[in-house]
């Protein structure tokens, strides 16, 4: 299929573009999910200090990675 040019000459963007895009934008959502569920678990167990910030930023960023990857696939499922 011909690619469409814009027009100012901008080009579509290629489809490891658009998986790249979706896992960033999934990334994003998730470290935001877990940042607030991981506070809400942590201080519920009781958690301060070190301990808490250490506990949060593991949920943010496996929340954010498990997000990611599926937006990734979903966009891949899409090109």
């Amino acid at each position: 299929m011909p690619v469409a040019v814009g027009p100012y000459g901008q080009t579509q963007p290629n489809c490891f573009d658009r998986i790249k895009m979706g896992f960033m934008m999934g990334f994003a959502v998730g470290m935001a999910a877990g940042a607030m569920f991981g506070t809400f678990s942590c201080l519920r167990v009781g958690m301060r200090g070190r301990e808490l910030m250490g506990g949060v930023g593991k949920t943010m960023m496996q929340s954010g990675g498990t997000f990611g990857t599926f937006m990734a696939i979903g966009m891949g499922i899409r090109c």
